[in-house]
C-alpha cells in the first residue's frame, strides 16, 4: 500500500487539505487579521469531505477503479473550493476603505488538485498494468 507512489500523493493530498489549512491564512482582513477558513461555515464543510475522500482514497488501495473514481470527485471538490476562493477574493479585492491581502492558504487547492492528478495518472498505469497482464493468462 504504501509504497506506491499514488499512495504518497493521497497522503500529501491529505496534508493539503487536512493539516495546512490549520496553519496556513486564506488572506488577511483589512483589519490586519488573519482569515482561516474555520470561520466559515462552507469551507470547513468542504475541506472536511475533501479530506475525507483523500483518506477513502488511501484506504481503498485494493480496489483501483473505486480508488480512481473516488480521486475524480476528489479533484472536483478542489476545483469547487478554488472558485468558492476566486469568487471570495473578487469580493474582498473590491473593498472600499483598505484592500485586503490574499494569503498563500488560496493555492491549496491547486496543489491537491495537482497531487491527486499525479495520483490517478499512477492509478490509471497500475490498472493498465494489470489489464495486460491479465490479458497473458
Amino acid at each position: 500500500m504504501i509504497q506506491r507512489i499514488q499512495t504518497i500523493y493521497l497522503l500529501l493530498a491529505f496534508v493539503a487539505t487536512g493539516f495546512l489549512p490549520f496553519f496556513i491564512p486564506l488572506w488577511t482582513l483589512s483589519n490586519h487579521k488573519d482569515f482561516f477558513f474555520m470561520q466559515n461555515q462552507i469551507y470547513v464543510i468542504v475541506l472536511g469531505l475533501s479530506t475525507t475522500l483523500s483518506l477513502l482514497s488511501i484506504i481503498s488501495y485494493n480496489k483501483r477503479q473505486n480508488q480512481f473514481v473516488i480521486g475524480r470527485l476528489n479533484i472536483i471538490l478542489n476545483l469547487i473550493l478554488l472558485g468558492l476562493f476566486v469568487y471570495r477574493s473578487l469580493n474582498v479585492s473590491g473593498e472600499a476603505l483598505a484592500v485586503s491581502e490574499k494569503g498563500i492558504g488560496m493555492f491549496l487547492p491547486i496543489v491537491a488538485i495537482v497531487l491527486l492528478v499525479l495520483a490517478n495518472k499512477a492509478i490509471k498505469k497500475d490498472e493498465d498494468l494489470v489489464k495486460s497482464v491479465d490479458r497473458l493468462r
